[in-house]
């Protein structure tokens, strides 16, 4: 919905219809002291939704819309609860004159955190409305029944629509517990309905930051470092004065301007600067070794038994080391900022995951409070966590401010990744034992530089240590991780699953069992073991020793207490080391499902882009400069590359509702690497699994692929 032409104090102070306003906000939006209230309402007050006298309901969430399917499954919620149709529920997501304060769009949080609260809300409204349809109908609530954005009553057959009860009056409720609907009662929930954003989309009027045109706008580029660590030592402009572009110098900011982004891009090349730049920096071959010296004391995550107690049962030992490089976002939308400052206010339409922090970052920037800054994002094209921060808006909204007119931001590919932060490169340990029985006797897992998300141990082992210094969201020593790091699409756990899972591999291998019955046999799990089984019956899995030539894996994880089980069957072709991926199936139980078809688009889309963390995306660099610059170098999955996808979607409604937005990617790096080495007999340690290290590990180990595939 478009909600740049009114403000909070339009819609709210001068609007009529119910509002209902929420005490409690969900764990991820408590921030009393930055939540709107211009309208009198105490701090901890939030108006969430909105029925108006059309008899439209307006949902408002500080949310954005990623792609994800919130926007659609959020509306479901509130379709549901307050019996409504799904047509006429309206989405404001991500405005901060207009929602609720909200941390940001990411970890799968939107689902576990904000259904339950919309549920509420929803239920509450609709027993106001049947309150007020007792006194209009002269009847007891207890008799009436609510459908369609109507009460009726069965005795007499009159009826009466929520716009006739709201019209012309303004309603405020604040929420209460009102039970929700059971989902055998569902009518909405839980079945697949069309996106909101879907028509929009397909017919390209869906609008983004990037779409934003205002009279008068100038476009920005600015003048970027050669690498990270870079200082600017002199700056000439002359060759562009009276060019017919503007140039600013902002301190550490200098952007050539022009109301044509391509004539401020020509500008920009004659503007001569000379940069001092770091040398004898580490790179993407020595990084790894660079983590295990400049790494944190490690962090004890979790723990049980003792180790030595349990390397005393152990028959046999197994170690190994994992690594990853660093991994780029590359969202298809670059970050785009458009900023407007009309006398001290200001607002920008931007490209991020989390309007209010941008917010509060842009009123830093221009001095200002932070009752003067509107954010608005719009559709954002691919996040993955990279548009959490968005530098691009403090820039624009700098520019504005100097220039005294509208200015965007669009950065071009090569600041894309320039500026990205990135997945960190990361190294993980792990050393385990086998007892005489063939039962794993102890676990010892050593994360440096992933973070300890999801790395503890969930099978049944007795001793076991898990162990995590640095990570993604900062604290780390100067200079441990030589670029930015931040969230990438299930931050740490595609790491984690990956070494766990490749190393259970390893110890299945190492008894001589079946891989699917080797981690049966140590999982009590019960959810685990459903998905594994479920995702076991749609392959058709056969039980064998690895490697069997047949070219298939399996591997299983948990995010966000969404357990999910993958398989997978791939050739690889022996004298390129090229990998083809034939068939993944992907069994999930995400607890309640709101709308099957969303979480099915979720996790085709995972599985595809993670055939690019695990066979190809890398970031090389070195003294501090991104070599990858586009896609012609940095090669991110291709149509051509899309196995058969089968999805399997786990009813299990007496679990609340979690997030799938990441959880299917997580499992797809361990599961290729174990199809891999069931095929080749070479087992890959590094993501990538490029075709150079599947050949070196063939030829390391003196293997080859086997037979094609037969399953």
């Amino acid at each position: 919905m478009n909600t740049g032409d009114f403000s909070r104090r339009d819609f709210l102070a001068t609007g009529t219809g119910l509002f209902v306003f929420l005490h409690a906000a969900p764990a991820d939006a408590q921030e009393p002291a930055r939540l709107p209230n211009r309208m009198g309402y105490p701090t901890d007050f939030n108006a969430w939704m909105r029925i108006g006298a059309d008899g439209r309901v307006t949902c408002f969430v500080g949310k954005v819309e990623l792609g994800q399917g919130a926007m659609t499954s959020l509306a479901q919620c509130l379709s549901e609860e307050l019996d409504v149709p799904f047509d006429s529920v309206d989405m404001v997501m991500g405005d901060t004159d207009l929602c609720p304060w909200d941390m940001g769009t990411f970890g799968s949080m939107t689902t576990p955190y904000y259904v339950p609260v919309l549920r509420a809300a929803a239920a509450e409204a609709r027993a106001v409305l049947l309150e007020m349809a007792a006194q209009r109908l002269q009847a007891p609530a207890a008799r009436l029944k609510a459908s369609a954005g109507a009460v009726t009553d069965p005795a007499n057959g009159r009826r009466v629509t929520y716009a006739q009860l709201v019209e012309g009056r303004r309603i405020e409720h604040h929420i209460d517990r009102v039970p929700v609907k059971s989902p055998e009662a569902f009518g909405v929930l839980g079945k697949p309905v069309r996106r909101k954003d879907a028509l929009e989309k397909v017919t390209g009027r869906a609008r983004y930051a990037g779409d934003m045109r205002l009279p008068g706008m100038l476009c920005a580029r600015i003048l970027r470092p050669p690498a990270h660590g870079a200082t600017l030592q002199s700056v000439d402009t002359s060759a562009v004065k009276g060019a017919g572009v503007q140039v600013v110098r902002d301190g550490d900011l200098v952007a050539v301007l022009h109301e044509r982004r391509d004539v401020a891009g020509a500008a920009l090349d004659k503007v001569k600067a000379r940069f001092d730049r770091p040398r004898g920096g580490v790179d993407d071959v020595t990084i790894f070794d660079h983590l295990l010296k400049t790494a944190p004391p490690p962090q004890l995550v979790a723990e049980a038994g003792h180790l030595a107690d349990g390397e005393k049962l152990a028959a046999a030992v197994v170690e190994e080391v994992y690594r990853n490089s660093y991994v780029a976002h590359a969202p298809t939308e670059t970050h785009a900022a458009l900023a407007n400052m009309e006398g001290d206010r200001i607002t920008v339409w931007a490209s991020t995951q989390a309007p209010f922090a941008v917010k509060r970052q842009v009123a830093q920037a221009l001095h200002l409070p932070e009752a003067n800054v509107r954010v608005i994002s719009f559709y954002v094209g691919g996040g993955f966590g990279g548009k959490s921060e968005a530098p691009q808006a403090v820039e624009a909204a700098r520019l504005a401010k100097a220039t005294g007119r509208p200015v965007q931001v669009v950065w071009d590919r090569a600041e894309e990744f320039f500026y990205d932060s990135f997945r960190p490169a990361a190294v993980v340990k792990v050393r385990s034992g086998l007892t005489s029985a063939n039962r794993i006797a102890f676990w010892d897992f050593q994360v440096y530089g992933a973070g300890d998300r999801e790395a503890s141990i969930f099978y049944d082992i007795p001793h076991h240590r898990t162990t995590s210094a640095g990570g993604w969201m900062g604290g780390n020593p100067p200079g441990m991780q030589p670029l930015a790091v931040g969230p990438w699409r299930a931050p740490s756990v595609n790491t984690n699953t990956f070494a766990r899972e490749s190393h259970i591999d390893m110890l299945a291998s190492r008894a001589g069992a079946d891989p699917l019955e080797f981690r049966l046999q140590h999982l009590s799990d019960q959810r685990m073991r459903r998905v594994l089984e479920a995702a076991a019956a749609r392959f058709g899995w056969k039980p064998s020793r690895a490697p069997s030539g047949r070219g298939v894996g399996v591997a299983c994880g948990v995010y966000s207490q969404t357990r999910v089980a993958a398989m997978a069957e791939v050739t690889v072709d022996g004298a390129s080391g090229r990998v083809r991926v034939k068939r993944v199936v992907l069994a999930l139980d995400e607890g309640l499902t709101l709308n099957p078809d969303g979480t099915r688009q979720q996790m085709e889309g995972a599985i595809t882009m993670g055939l690019g963390y695990s066979l190809s995306e890398e970031v090389r660099f070195r003294d501090g400069e991104v070599l990858e610059r586009n896609f012609d170098s940095y090669d991110i999955p291709r149509f051509s590359w899309v196995p058969k996808i089968e999805t399997v979607v786990i009813d299990n409604p007496g679990t609340p509702a979690q997030g799938c937005g990441e959880p299917p990617i997580i499992t797809t790096g361990a599961v290729l690497a174990n199809a891999i080495y069931d095929a080749t007999g070479a087992r890959l340690t590094q993501l990538p699994m490029t075709p150079e290290r599947i050949r070196a590990a063939m030829k390391q180990n003196g293997t080859g692929p086997a037979r094609p595939s037969g399953t």
